[in-house]
């Protein structure tokens, strides 16, 4: 990276900021309205982060017990998976009770703690909130399933069966997320129930005026408790086709219909996904976090698109939806592709109407960021992923571990599995187990997730006898470090926290390479080398109104050469 302060070129590559850079580092308050622009947002699975009372399940005091941790990593708020009541069929995603908190995470006392403790350290706390379905064993649905005309008997999405034979079958070929058919026969009722997800997750009917009341009183609940904000689960997949007609089949190269990894001729989601409805509820759940006073609500969806037009639109055409859809298409390109990241994050740059990105690279939905991995460079590769994220015009939100280069760890015997969709796909489909491995502290017994000799919910990777944080507190050049001083540098220098972006060197196949420059003339260039050979590359800022080609480094990797000038700089083996 290059920056250019005050009229004087400045390369970003170099140099470890000192410990009281990071001592002296601000923090931004979530009471501030614009807080979540180019903030850093931190995802835990409250599980697997830290075990405070010894049942191998982490929990919200363990949590509240990390957050100075939090704190000098330099992030701005926490998004936590569900921890309300729920049987744990999808680890939270069914939810039995939005008003409370399961036991296992601890009481809702310890949740408001939590969002005390954390404001002191200006860090917001996210809910993740789900609205598509709610478990079957929420009583909403035990009333819907009990008649045909109960009060509640129009909430979720039921529907009369096709009968073959005498014998009643599914409407139609909509297929489960998590596999086969997306519809469960009801004896009761004698109709069928939809099912985006998992058989115990029944989908809710949006179109119910009384189901809208529900879910919007339940945000109004949180927004009471001191949330900063919502990440909105599954927000696409609200509505379906009124019309119930077959999906078409995705078809291979012969014309055949594709199998997915659970057996099942894969079809496409056009009835099921993203339709126009969705965005009336966008508005709608804007409304309700708009009527909170003195603070910002911010509203994040989890929005996997199909284009950078289906994205733009998720912000609402004056901007009263949401604030940040998720980008999926920058991270979850999956390989090091210097054409496919340009063209991807320079449609964040220029196709959103100047809106706030937010990529992501990982998640607890998949592999983490290891994917990327390249043999004998993976600390390189890990840079060069963190250095986009951190480095471009954007809100960043990262995962729990990928600051120590926590990898993938998935059971090797299907007997091992806990997630459900890796039970029924196995082996093609391994589930998500792997990426929601207890959080790696230190090397000592269960690895500082739990207290000694308990069995965790899921096995500590043996990874973590070298990859933990106390090991890389105490290593000058570790991933932990590099994390640390990309966050600093977003958050204080002028041209990294909100200046414009504007990519370089565009037709380099080797080295993605952009400048950010802030409205007074400060500018930084980073530069990424995405092979594993060593790569030269020369910058001409004059045309972005840049003046000098004596850089000044910020950040480089360990041992990698200091450049002397923009005309030759020296980038090694997936260096940045």
């Amino acid at each position: 990276m290059n920056a250019v302060a005050r009229g004087l070129t400045s390369f970003f590559l170099a140099i470890f900021l000192s410990a009281s850079l990071f001592a002296q580092q601000s923090s931004t308050s979530t009471q501030n309205p614009d807080w979540w622009k180019n903030a850093v947002i931190y995802e835990i699975y409250p599980r697997s982060f830290q075990d405070s009372n010894g049942d191998g399940i982490g929990d919200l005091n363990g949590i509240t017990s990390r957050l100075d941790y939090l704190q000098t990593l330099g992030i701005d708020a926490i998004w936590l998976t569900p921890i309300y009541p729920s049987p744990q069929v999808d680890f939270g995603y069914d939810i039995s009770d939005y008003y409370n908190i399961d036991p296992q995470y601890g009481t809702l006392a310890d949740f408001d703690r939590l969002v005390a403790d954390a404001k002191k350290r200006n860090i917001g706390i996210i809910m993740d909130l789900v609205l598509n379905h709610t478990s079957d064993k929420h009583p909403w649905f035990i009333e819907s399933a009990s008649s045909r005309n109960n009060p509640k008997a129009d909430w979720y999405m039921w529907h009369d069966p096709k009968m073959v034979d005498g014998k009643p079958q599914p409407p139609n070929n909509w297929l489960s997320v998590f596999g086969h058919s997306a519809w469960q026969w009801d004896p009761a009722r004698q109709q069928y129930y939809y099912h985006r997800f998992y058989i115990q997750q029944p989908d809710l009917n949006w179109n119910n005026p009384m189901v809208r009341k529900a879910m919007y009183d339940a945000e109004r609940f949180w927004i009471q408790h001191g949330v900063a904000g919502f990440r909105l689960d599954a927000i696409t997949s609200l509505f379906e086709d009124p019309t119930f007609s077959d999906e078409n089949y995705v078809l291979g190269p012969d014309g055949k219909p594709l199998i997915n990894a659970y057996g099942d001729k894969r079809v496409d989601t056009l009835k099921t996904d993203n339709l126009p409805e969705v965005q009336d509820v966008l508005r709608e759940l804007r409304q309700v976090a708009d009527q909170t006073q003195g603070r910002k609500v911010v509203l994040i969806g989890e929005t996997y698109l199909r284009s950078v037009g289906d994205l733009r639109k998720m912000y609402g055409a004056h901007n009263d939806e949401l604030d940040l859809p998720m980008d999926m298409e920058v991270g979850f390109i999956n390989r090091f592709d210097v054409n496919m990241f340009r063209e991807r994050i320079n449609q964040a740059e220029t196709q959103i109407n100047g809106d706030e990105p937010l990529f992501v690279f990982d998640n607890h939905d998949n592999i983490r960021w290891d994917r990327y991995d390249h043999d004998a460079h993976h600390e390189d590769a890990g840079r060069v992923i963190a250095a986009v994220l951190f480095a471009s015009r954007d809100t960043a939100m990262m995962y729990y571990g990928d600051e120590i280069g926590m990898v993938t760890t998935p059971p090797t015997r299907k007997e091992d599995v806990k997630d459900p969709i890796g039970v029924t796909g196995w082996p093609k489909e391994k589930g998500r187990d792997g990426e929601r491995t207890p959080m790696q502290w230190n090397d000592g017994p269960d690895a500082g997730f739990a207290p000694s000799g308990v069995k965790t919910w899921l096995p500590i990777p043996p990874s973590y006898e070298q990859i933990n944080v106390t090991a890389d507190e105490h290593e000058p050049d570790s991933m932990l470090h590099w994390y640390q001083q990309l966050i600093a540098l977003k958050r204080q220098d002028p041209a990294l926290h909100d200046g414009a972006e504007t990519m370089l060197n565009k037709n380099d196949e080797h080295v993605l390479s952009w400048l950010r420059k802030a409205e007074n003339g400060e500018a930084v260039v980073v530069a990424c080398n995405f092979t594993d050979q060593p790569q030269t590359v020369s910058f001409d800022l004059a045309p972005q109104g840049v003046r000098g080609s004596s850089p000044k480094t910020l950040l480089k990797p360990p041992g990698a050469a200091e450049p002397a000038s923009l005309g030759s700089i020296q980038l090694g083996p997936f260096g940045v």
